[in-house]
């Protein structure tokens, strides 16, 4: 009898154990990686803002959506936590795609205000976007402009940046101006980084792995030494570069040594 009693005693210990465990695992690791998961995927609805780009709208949503997922780590149902946070995630998709509907864009989004035209000062504009002269010369200054005169139209966007447009005789010289037509020049590409082939921009430039081969036996290297290399671009004449990672007496050196070779024409 005793030691039947002393058995069942034994399963509810290990089964309280189990369950404290199960308890501390949903706490302290299921529930931050829930709330982990549902901030990355607001962040990525959002799309690539700073937050001086955000409207007033995406700041409270940021708001509130702190405020939510701050619940479910001091609240007793946190599972009842993160099911709001989920239909706050839900409504902010369904406000992001009612507002690029004309229809209803200026219900949720806050039209441009133009601060002023054609050297002019709006004071309606400044009132609407709660800004003094001071702060809109202020606004001018920034950006190399010392008199209302020199500008066509200064507009704050949704966003609160204010947008400068100038007169024709205070923009900056254009190349136009003067009859000059540059050459454009592009972005490097980069086809090493790191001691890491990047494939995609291999692709992107219709280039096979046995092209950059023939690269680097010009530098006197090979495919298996790759990761000794900080960094191999290919430029818009055809000529790639290459940093080669310093080791040794050298580590630390700044002025970092860039060899080029150029691209053969007949090459692939």
């Amino acid at each position: 009898m005793s030691s039947a009693l002393l058995s069942d005693r034994r399963a509810v210990s290990a089964l309280l154990n189990e369950v404290i465990v199960l308890d501390a695992f949903i706490q302290y690791g299921l529930i931050p990686l829930l709330i982990f998961l549902m901030a990355m995927i607001y962040i990525r609805l959002s799309g690539k803002k700073a937050v001086t780009e955000m409207s007033n709208a995406d700041v409270l949503f940021v708001l509130i959506l702190g405020v939510i997922l701050s619940g479910p780590l001091v609240s007793s149902e946190p599972l009842d936590a993160l099911a709001y946070s989920f239909l706050f995630l839900l409504a902010y998709v369904l406000f992001t795609y009612a507002a690029q509907y004309r229809r209803f864009r200026p219900l949720l989004v806050s039209p441009p205000t133009v601060l002023l035209r054609n050297g002019d000062i709006d004071e309606k504009g400044l009132q609407e976007a709660r800004m003094t002269t001071s702060q809109l010369l202020s606004a001018l200054r920034q950006r190399g402009i010392t008199k209302t005169g020199d500008v066509e139209m200064a507009v704050m966007e949704d966003t609160g940046k204010i947008s400068v447009i100038p007169k024709a005789h205070a923009r900056p010289l254009q190349p136009q101006d003067i009859q000059l037509h540059p050459t454009p020049e592009y972005v490097p590409i980069p086809l090493i980084m790191d001691g890491e082939l990047l494939r995609h921009n291999l692709r992107y430039l219709e280039k096979e792995e046995g092209w950059l081969d023939a690269q680097l036996q010009a530098f006197g290297l090979n495919k298996d030494q790759i990761a000794d290399i900080s960094l191999a671009v290919y430029h818009q004449d055809g000529s790639v570069s290459i940093d080669r990672k310093k080791s040794g007496s050298n580590k630390g050196r700044t002025d970092s040594a860039i060899n080029e070779v150029d691209m053969p024409e007949n090459a692939t």
